[in-house]
Formats: C-alpha cells, structure tokens, sequence
C-alpha cells in the first residue's frame, strides 16, 4: 500500500494535479486484465471513465483549434483534430509523462509488453482526463490537456502527420518516389516489433520501429524530416 501512494504521489507530481478523491485515479490507471485477475468489480477498470475522458478532450481540443484558426474550414479543422487526439499521437504524449510505468496491468498484458502498447497508453491519457474532469472540474482538465496534450504542436504535428508531410514534400520538390520497407520482424506472433526503412528513390532516409508496421512507418518518416530539418538548420 505504501509502494502505490508513492507510485500515485509521483504521478502527480508529474502531472501537477493532486486528487481529492484519489479512487478516481487509480480507476484509470486500472486495465480490465487486472480488475479480472484482482476480481475488482468489472465497472472499476478505466474503460468508463476513458469514454469521458475522450468527450472531454474532443471538447477542449476543438475549442483550442476554433480560436487558434479562424480562418481554417470545418474540415480542415476536423482533419487537424483527428491529428490531434488519434491513437498514437495520445500514445506519444503518455510517453512523455512515462504513463505506461503506472498502469495496473494484469501478469497477461504485463508479459506481453501491454505497457508500452499505444492501445493501452493512449486510452489510459484519455482516462486520466476523465478522472481528473470528475475530481476538480473543467478548468482543471483543460489545464492538464494544454499543458501535456496541446503544448509543443509544432513538433507534435510533424510526429503526428510524418507521413503525410514528408510524401506532400518529396511531391512538391519532384525528388523521386518514396517508399517503405520492412527490414526485421521480430518477437512472438501476439507481440510483433516491425523494423522499417524510409527510401526516397532506394535510398534510406530515415528508420523506424513499432508495434504495427504503420507505426513503424510513421515513426521512419518522422525521423527522416528531422533529419532534413538538421541538415537545413
């Protein structure tokens, strides 16, 4: 018991929120395979609570992009949050507070590598939204979004949209054709890791790896536009 304050301590440190009713923080750390294996009650994994958390973030996101682009359309707006708030870009931002570390996950999930699965890690951001929207209101859920969700967009866009601008790029310069391709497969069936190479005309640009070979791509495709980003200062 004392191990899980310091562990929920920590996270909120991280996070900069402390929670009056911490039960709601530790419902969204909870994975269904833990409340399972525990037989916790099946209401208290973080599933419910992430449906809320994903209604809040849908909320507060659209807000941000309606003031910050007056002059993008509905769908260009629908586009950029989609960008925004999709599984990997959520993922992304569960890195950077190494959510995974503080996840109940059950001894299945945990030997499979669950904690670092961006299915896991981005429902458990979503969770952790709505967890915090029940304990102290839509300020402060809003304040956790800006600060770990809509900070950095910048780098965070060219993350989450690596694919698109670097195919829209290598079009617009007339460099040649862009593919990908799978270097190594790795690891048991349930837990695959994907080794992918960019190419522009046959030659490596960039080298990414992942659980699903789009990630994998996705990850390559953003390594080689910092790359380029390096080389033009």
């Amino acid at each position: 018991m004392i191990i899980e304050e310091k562990q929920m301590e920590l996270l909120e440190e991280r996070i900069g929120y402390r929670f009056q009713d911490k039960s709601l923080l530790r419902q969204a750390l909870t994975h269904s395979s833990f409340a399972n294996e525990q037989k916790i009650n099946r209401w208290d994994d973080y599933e419910r609570i992430e449906f809320l958390g994903d209604a809040v973030l849908e909320l507060v996101s659209s807000e941000y992009l309606f003031r910050a682009n007056p002059r993008l359309s509905e769908g260009e707006l629908t586009k950029m949050r989609s960008s925004m708030v999709c599984e990997p870009a959520l993922a992304y931002c569960a890195r950077d507070l190494s959510l995974g570390e503080f996840i109940y996950l059950g001894r299945g999930e945990e030997a499979t590598g669950g904690r670092k699965r961006d299915s896991i890690t981005s429902d458990v951001m979503e969770a952790l939204i709505g967890a915090i929207y029940l304990d102290g209101g839509l300020s402060c859920a809003r304040a956790f979004i800006d600060r770990f969700v809509l900070s950095d967009l910048e780098n965070r866009q060219l993350f989450y949209d690596s694919k698109t601008i670097l195919q829209e790029r290598v079009q617009k310069r007339g460099e040649g054709k862009l593919t990908y391709a799978l270097i190594e497969e790795s690891g048991p069936e349930h837990d695959k890791l994907f080794l992918v190479e960019a190419r522009l005309d046959g030659r490596r640009i960039g080298e990414g790896s992942g659980r699903t070979k789009k990630h994998a791509e996705q990850q390559a495709a953003y390594q080689a536009l910092l790359s380029e980003k390096e080389t033009n200062g």
